[in-house]
């Protein structure tokens, strides 16, 4: 059967061959008349745009491309969601290329692939130092690039929740309860928000004259969660409360204590982050940090759709707030209700906390 053309479409729609390919490539000084009378002659033809072909001539693809993490994971698939979403909105398609190793090697060769492809702007969502994001922005231009989870300090755009903060927030609502002997599992040491959110509730217990009774690393996944609180418990039985870097591994630890007989939240309080959609039917319900992932996937395809990547000799860096949701998996130890007075000068005490870690 012989493929259907431009010319097939232009001969139905009684336009020029130049106007479908404006309509195809969204060109401006198109009526919405000519414009419908197109895309419906496309439409009773079946007739698919060819990529390929717009790539070799050189022309503009209407594609973004995603470099991301494990897509088995809550957060990055979150992202890519959203991403996807917001592009196909915008009229634009998605290329996801999904590296399993963070190194410089694996994600220079997913852009490679990107870029043969001619896409128009780049997402990256892959934990990077920040020597590494800046060599990968390097090797992308003039193709514009934004990071999704690079420190504050790596010099390339990026759009990045603010970990400091969230970890502040977690730590202050165990601390808020007057616990004390708090332990920390923390995600994967390669991971640059990991440590970041590790860092961060170091510096909020510091504040408080406080050291973790106990430390593990996990590497995101129910599985280690439920692993490092068997070990975290098992070297500091009198913890009273956990800070957990994602609720997939709260999970785990939730499993956990029910196998030692550990009651949650009477006897041990738990604090995850992300605040996934299943975090609320935790048994019992999860107290975590919210990031808005959704959000942060339809900004980062605005910013790159919008012109802002165009044209500017500084850098773009965004910090998205986060906040804290509060459920049924934190309490005061023992399970008891605090006093007006206490709880209004532990907020008091915490305000000063909070104060002092702004200005670092």
């Amino acid at each position: 059967m012989k493929p259907i053309t431009l010319y097939d479409v232009a001969r139905l729609a009684g336009v020029s061959y130049q106007t479908v390919s404006r309509v195809i490539n969204q060109a401006e000084h198109v009526s919405a008349r000519t414009r419908e009378k197109v895309q419906r002659a496309m439409a009773e033809l079946h007739y698919i745009p060819n990529r390929g072909a717009q790539q070799l001539a050189g022309k503009r693809t209407r594609t973004l491309g995603l470099i991301t993490t494990d897509l088995a994971l809550h957060a990055p698939s979150q992202i890519a969601s959203a991403v996807k979403t917001r592009a196909g909105q915008a009229g634009c398609g998605t290329l996801i290329s999904m590296v399993e190793r963070h190194d410089l090697a694996a994600c220079q060769g997913a852009l490679q692939e990107l870029l043969s492809q001619r896409v128009d702007g780049l997402l990256v969502n892959i934990p990077l130092d920040d020597e590494d994001a800046q060599a990968l922005a390097a090797q992308a231009r003039p193709t514009p690039v934004l990071f999704l989870d690079v420190s504050p300090t790596a010099a390339v755009d990026s759009l990045v929740f603010d970990a400091a903060q969230g970890a502040g927030l977690g730590a202050a609502q165990l601390l808020s309860l007057g616990h004390r002997h708090i332990a920390l599992l923390g995600g994967p040491e390669s991971s640059v928000s990991a440590r970041a959110r590790f860092a961060g509730w170091l510096a909020a217990l510091d504040e408080a004259g406080l050291a973790p009774v106990a430390r593990a690393h996990g590497d995101w996944s129910a599985a280690s969660g439920y692993e490092k609180t068997h070990l975290l418990l098992a070297s500091a039985p009198h913890t009273e409360a956990i800070l957990v870097a994602n609720d997939q591994m709260a999970l785990g630890a939730i499993r956990a204590c029910a196998e030692k007989g550990i009651r949650v939240p009477e006897q041990l309080s738990l604090v995850g982050y992300d605040d996934t959609a299943d975090s609320a039917w935790f048994s019992p319900p999860l107290t975590t940090v919210r990031q808005a992932f959704k959000e942060a996937g339809e900004r980062s395809v605005d910013w790159l759709l919008g012109g802002e990547a165009a044209g500017r000799s500084e850098l773009s860096q965004t910090r998205c707030p986060v906040t804290l949701v509060v459920r049924g998996s934190t309490a005061a130890p023992g399970g008891q209700a605090i006093d007006g007075q206490t709880l209004a000068q532990r907020l008091n005490e915490l305000a000063v906390l909070a104060a002092r870690l702004e200005r670092r």
